[in-house]
């Protein structure tokens, strides 16, 4: 599980990462490369993000409700951060 607890950091940060320094610079720096460097790789974190939660469900190592709670997640800032305990194995 430690590998998807990883993939939920770097998910996590590169959304913030996105959203408070790329996008400010985008807007009120006249800086546009800045999200087309960051948009690419928090898209790719992303991805590998959702795939890595649905191979582990699929495996058997989440709970039921877990997977549609991670992947939630996902799109909330700051929500990776919080979704420590859905990383336990299924019971």
């Amino acid at each position: 599980m430690r590998p998807l607890r990883v993939a939920s950091w770097a998910e996590g940060a590169t959304l913030l990462l996105l959203m408070l320094v790329a996008v400010p610079l985008k807007r009120l720096a006249d800086m546009p490369e800045a999200v087309s460097l960051m948009g690419p790789i928090h898209g790719a974190a992303f991805v590998a993000y959702v795939l890595m939660v649905l191979f582990y469900a699929w495996k058997g190592h989440l709970r039921g409700h877990a997977v549609p709670l991670l992947v939630m997640a996902a799109f909330v800032p700051f929500g990776a951060f919080f979704v420590g305990s859905l990383f336990r194995a299924k019971a």
